[in-house]
């Protein structure tokens, strides 16, 4: 089986309000309705998320509609809509009316509070500051790991082909990036030090993709690369989707933190009426129900007890943070990834 390529937005318009006259009919409808008994309540969701949390949401989707349901009495519809996490946030602030996102980086979820679509301290309204469940950045090679790469160290070396998405447009590329930085900065090496071994790692990469799957399909179906540079979640589903035979996950002894943060769009879900529900949906991800589905899909779970469920499943790994050799976000984005920062100035193709 190949994966295939997910391209455009998954997302359906939603239906207009009917006229004032056509609410008349229908009230008068349900009040001549025999049974006496009220229409039966429908609601619909739009989870706008990056493009390796696909299949995730795909289980998600149906156990929250059906708690939701057994709970309220109501049936739910949930669309999703996938890509690079910074385009995701890019579409909802241009009008894709997303009543939640599911990002892979904070940043994308403050874009939306930069333009007003919900307030600026969304992190603090969830715990572990909205983030359920988190991530790493590991290495996917062909059978037998012919190149022998164990550490990022063998990322530089001549002759290996690197397959990394774009950092300008998918988190995951920020977060390999950051990663292979990180790991000269631990290290105790210096920024010039860090940005010559970026030099020789994007030296090694021949395409970028705008966003992780593309990335896998750039590398798993097209047969480009000796190692993909991926979430962890991505590397299980690849070598499970290519047998263990085709492909293997090598583990780094370190690598980089990779938070998922997630928040409901206030805009919308007052337009939509859909607060209560889209709270709930989010809230489920904290829940052990939510929590095991996290960690069926290789998903860093917050819960020990999750956790205990799969064991030997997540490799101890030497995890810093963004803000360990970054300086945060905000500054990670502006030295590294802004028009004519660090990654402009070493990516450069004959």
């Amino acid at each position: 089986m190949k994966l295939t390529r997910i391209s455009g937005e998954e997302s359906s318009a939603r239906r207009r309000r009917g006229s004032g006259a056509g609410l008349r009919v229908l009230a008068l409808a349900v009040w001549l309705a025999p049974t006496g008994l009220p229409a039966a309540q429908k609601a619909t969701l739009l989870n706008v998320s990056y493009d390796l949390s696909r299949e995730f949401y795909q289980e998600v989707n149906p156990v929250f509609a059906a708690q939701w349901k057994q709970q309220n009495g109501e049936t739910l519809a949930i669309r999703q809509s996938h890509g690079g996490s910074s385009k995701q946030a890019q579409s909802v602030v241009n009008g894709l009316e997303a009543d939640v996102v599911t990002m892979n980086q904070p940043t994308d979820i403050d874009l939306l509070a930069k333009v007003r679509l919900l307030p600026a301290n969304w992190a603090s309204r969830l715990p572990n500051h909205s983030v359920p469940y988190t991530s790493t950045i590991v290495f996917v090679v062909r059978q037998g790991n012919p190149k022998h790469i164990k550490t990022w160290d063998d990322l530089i070396q001549p002759g290996v082909s690197v397959v990394i998405p774009n950092p300008k447009t998918s988190g995951n590329g920020r977060y390999s990036y950051l990663a292979a930085w990180g790991h000269v900065k631990k290290a105790g090496g210096t920024d010039e030090q860090a940005q010559d071994f970026l030099g020789k790692l994007f030296g090694n990469v021949p395409v970028l993709d705008t966003g992780g799957r593309g990335a896998t399909i750039t590398f798993a179906n097209h047969g480009i690369g000796d190692v993909l540079l991926t979430f962890e979640n991505e590397a299980a589903q690849i070598r499970d989707t290519f047998s263990s035979e085709a492909m293997e996950v090598v583990i780094p002894p370190d690598s980089i933190l990779a938070e998922n943060p997630v928040a409901w769009v206030d805009r919308n879900v007052e337009r939509h009426h859909t607060e209560a529900v889209a709270r709930a949906y989010l809230e489920f991800l904290y829940g052990e129900a939510g929590q095991e589905l996290a960690a069926k899909y290789y998903f860093r779970p917050k819960s020990a007890t999750a956790l205990a469920k799969y064991p030997g499943r997540f490799p101890a790994v030497s995890l810093f943070t963004v803000a360990e050799v970054a300086g945060g976000w905000p500054q990670a984005e502006a030295v590294h990834f802004a028009d004519g920062g660090i990654f402009d100035r070493i990516f450069q193709k004959p």
